[in-house]
């Protein structure tokens, strides 16, 4: 049995989506941040030395790294869905978007996050994390136009996995300057196996 350990309001909660689209089977572990730091339970140092989530465990093997995490499923129990077959030019704009996600479009959005704690110190940094975030996700919104998914025409893993950084950056932003990323966050958030998702997640602020 496919086990998550998943903690709420966090990076997880795309791979119990990812699992509801799939239709499999899978436990949960529930975890939930300090109230006062918004930080992990020391709980999850018990499963792995960095005390992060989400964490997979299925057949003996252990998966953290949520990106990793999806394409371990969708490679091993996916049987053609939720990605585009290696052999097809789509497959390499597929992989940019799984890496994309938290390797250049969650930093800017972190960025604001820790400098909102700040006050007048984090003046200085401003100006640029603005613009940082105006380019990328500028760039995501862009690569929507007139496209319901960011490769193809069928969601895919690389949807799921950008799905996080466009919700923190609603949250801590707003997407009033990027409108196709609005109606993406739409059009996904209403697929029952989103909406199963956090039903079984448990409450999520990133979500509708």
């Amino acid at each position: 049995m496919i086990e998550v350990h998943h903690l709420n309001n966090s990076r997880s909660q795309r791979v119990l989506w990812l699992l509801e689209e799939l239709e499999l089977p899978y436990e949960i572990v529930h975890y939930q941040r300090d109230a006062q730091t918004n930080l992990a339970p020391p709980e999850l140092e018990r499963i792995h030395p960095l005390g992060k989530s989400p964490v997979l465990k299925d057949d003996g093997q252990l998966v953290i790294e949520s990106g990793a995490i999806l394409e371990y499923l969708v490679r091993k129990y996916g049987k053609g869905r939720l990605a585009p077959p290696e052999s097809s030019p789509e497959f390499v704009r597929y992989l940019q978007w799984m890496h994309y996600a938290e390797g250049s479009a969650m930093l800017p959005v972190m960025l604001r996050l820790y400098t909102s704690r700040l006050g007048e110190a984090a003046k200085p940094l401003e100006a640029r994390i603005q613009s940082e975030i105006e380019r990328h996700f500028g760039y995501l919104d862009a690569q929507l136009a007139g496209s319901d998914y960011f490769v193809g025409n069928e969601l895919s893993a690389a949807d799921i996995q950008l799905s996080f950084p466009i919700q923190a950056a609603k949250l801590l932003h707003g997407l009033e300057k990027f409108p196709n990323l609005a109606r993406f966050l739409q059009r996904v958030q209403a697929r029952p196996a989103y909406r199963r998702a956090l039903e079984r997640g448990g409450p999520y602020a990133f979500g509708s």
